[in-house]
């Protein structure tokens, strides 16, 4: 490698630092969100410029080291210098072959981290960035236009360079300077376009419109490259390695390499092939005759999808509208279900409707909240929290109460009005596809509107209280019956098959004092039943209570008399004893009462033939028994 390659490699990394500076301040002046998309792509470039740039300084190295060498062993054949190790002799070879071995791998990994990282996070950042004015929008136009223009010369030269002195390390940096190049024009053209509708709509200072979509566009070609990479990285896994082979450049993006050649497309496949498999692709008549004929081929597949769209297929439970031309085909306007022949694309267009199947609007809920439900349902809908984003607030009929005065004791009058939150599906089903699809550009919105419309209309008309309770049936028949009068009205072609209205609840900022109200009412109702049951109960058991003492007082006196008379009876008895036997009956009242006295009492008989025997007694209770006093049993009769 010449040294000059390698200073128009520092040229190259030079204008491509500056040109990235200078982007990045123009694009953050005027606020251009695809100008800093457009400086994301120019850093990029500037990575690879730089690691390019650092390669050719290590093959200049390996090459100066190989021409010392061979002019040594020339000089002194047989040296003991060139008995050394190959890693002794060539430290710059060594170093190139760890370079592309293990550094440009490495490398060409961070690479597509970088990209990919840049794809997410601008994807979603380039949204939010648009919605900025634009400052100076043509002053920034004519750098970016500038810009471009130094890229484009410098990006020619470069690829030029490449392609004439076969010097692959300049392809890379040459490749992103033409794509910068391309960017900046990108960006003029969204600065032209935003920057001319700025003074004229009011909105155009509100969100970037040609910007966010060009940045966009910048994004999904960055992915691109970051994909190619990804697949550059895993093919060199099982690429099969031939000695002497040049190595390819991990970094280097063939996809990038096309801006420098556009018209080496077969070229510069044919590279990718000789290289992944090791052998001449290019040379096999297969890939010679698929390059003389890729035209030929390319026409056939496209005569073949032309051809193709002449047949349509309707599917069952649907109707097709054809048109030819944007007007209606007189005597085939509507499609029944089957296969019909048609002119092909784009003379005779097909436009599809599910007629047999039911569909619906929701009156009182955002647009992208719709689908959800039709999916998942509603589920449990409680009032204190919003059922879907967006509801309707409406004014619904309310009913005062009787006899409300004021803290002055006057009558007071409430507006006898209240806000519910609504959220109703009206489903329907096309019967008459020529007037739905084509009397109304949108017929659904437009059927939302009239449903919209009947029920705001009918619920100032009715009761609060009765729609949410023993109302809803009737209120749903009657709405139903008024947005089918409407639609037919208007010649819609579309019948209306029901019309919900479970959704109907009060607004959720007052929903939680209204079930206060309501349960107020019912611990209300709760107290009463509690009260009626405690007096009830209470009520009996003071009737039982009076019953028992009744009771009680009666068999009181009824046992104190008959007391009284059996005395009476007993003392009259014990009278005739005494009278008949004073001693006997006095001896054996007397004996009754010792019994009793002294049944629990020790008792010790003493007989008075013996009355000249002593007697000591011990009176102690015995701790534990003994053997005399263990009771013995009976003898057995035989």
């Amino acid at each position: 490698m010449e040294r000059h390659i390698k200073t128009k490699g520092l040229v190259n990394l030079a204008i491509l630092l500056v040109v990235t500076l200078g982007a990045f301040a123009a694009a953050h002046y005027s606020g251009s969100v695809a100008g800093l998309t457009a400086t994301a792509l120019l850093g990029l470039g500037f990575l690879v410029a730089l690691i390019s740039f650092f390669q050719m300084g290590l093959e200049l190295r390996e090459r100066e080291e190989r021409l010392e060498l061979d002019e040594l062993a020339r000089k002194t054949p047989g040296s003991a210098l060139f008995k050394e190790t190959d890693a002794e002799r060539f430290p710059a070879r060594r170093a190139l072959q760890q370079f592309e071995k293990y550094f440009s791998p490495a490398l060409a990994v961070l690479l597509l981290l970088l990209q990919a990282g840049g794809v997410w996070g601008l994807w979603n950042w380039t949204a939010r960035a648009s919605e900025g004015p634009l400052t100076r929008p043509f002053v920034c136009m004519a750098l970016f236009g500038l810009l471009a223009v130094i890229l484009f010369f410098r990006g020619v030269y470069s690829a030029s360079t490449a392609r004439i002195e076969r010097q692959r390390l300049m392809r890379p940096g040459a490749g992103y300077l033409l794509l910068g190049s391309a960017a900046c024009v990108a960006v003029v053209v969204a600065l032209g376009i935003d920057g001319y509708n700025a003074p004229q709509e009011a909105e155009a200072h509100e969100f970037q419109k040609a910007g966010f979509y060009i940045a966009r566009g910048m994004l999904v070609v960055l992915g691109l490259i970051g994909v190619e990479n990804l697949i550059t990285l895993v093919l060199e896994i099982y690429r099969p390695r031939t000695p002497g082979q040049e190595q390819r450049l991990m970094y280097e993006s063939r996809l990038v390499g096309l801006l420098c050649q556009p018209g080496g497309l077969f070229s510069t496949i044919a590279q990718v092939l000789d290289y992944q498999f090791g052998f001449k692709v290019s040379e096999k008549r297969f890939y010679q005759f698929l390059e003389r004929n890729l035209a030929w081929i390319i026409l056939a597949q496209l005569g073949l999808l032309l051809f193709s769209s002449c047949f349509v297929v309707i599917e069952p439970g649907e109707q097709a509208i054809l048109e030819r031309f944007g007007r209606l085909v007189p005597n085939r306007a509507l499609l029944e279900p089957g296969i019909h022949i048609k002119w092909f694309w784009p003379i005779d267009k097909v436009y599809r409707h599910r007629t047999e199947r039911i569909q619906s609007v929701v009156v009182g809920a955002a647009h992208e909240e719709e689908e959800d439900e039709h999916e998942h349902g509603l589920g449990v809908m409680q009032w204190t929290v919003a059922h879907k984003k967006g509801e309707l607030l409406l004014l619904v009929a309310s009913r005062p109460d009787a006899g409300e005065t004021n803290e002055s004791g006057q009558a007071e009058m409430a507006v006898p009005a209240s806000l519910v939150s609504v959220h109703i599906p009206v489903q329907f089903q096309i019967t008459n596809l020529l007037q739905w699809a084509t009397n109304y550009s949108n017929p659904a919105e437009l059927l939302e509107k009239l449903a919209s419309r009947e029920v705001v209309r009918y619920l100032v008309n009715v009761d609060f209280d009765w729609l949410l309770t023993s109302g809803r049936q009737q209120a749903a028949e009657l709405l139903r019956e008024r947005i089918q009068k409407r639609a037919d009205e208007r010649n819609m072609g579309a019948r209306i098959v029901f019309v919900g209205i479970q959704g109907v609840h009060p607004a959720v900022a007052v929903a939680a004092e209204y079930e206060k109200v309501v349960s107020a009412e019912q611990e209300k109702e709760g107290k009463i039943l509690e009260a009626e049951g405690y007096s009830a109960k209470t009520v009996l058991m003071g009737r039982a209570e009076a019953s028992k003492r009744l009771a009680e007082a009666e068999a009181f006196a009824a046992r104190k008399t008959n007391d009284a008379r059996a005395q009476a009876l007993l003392f009259s008895s014990q009278a005739k004893a005494f009278a008949s036997a004073p001693g006997v009956y006095a001896m054996r009242e007397y004996l009754d009462v010792f019994q009793k006295g002294s049944a629990q009492a020790r008792k010790y008989v003493l007989m008075v033939t013996n009355t000249q025997d002593v007697f000591q007694l011990n009176l102690e209770d015995k701790l534990r028994p003994g053997i005399e006093d263990v009771p013995l049993p009976a003898p057995k009769t035989k």
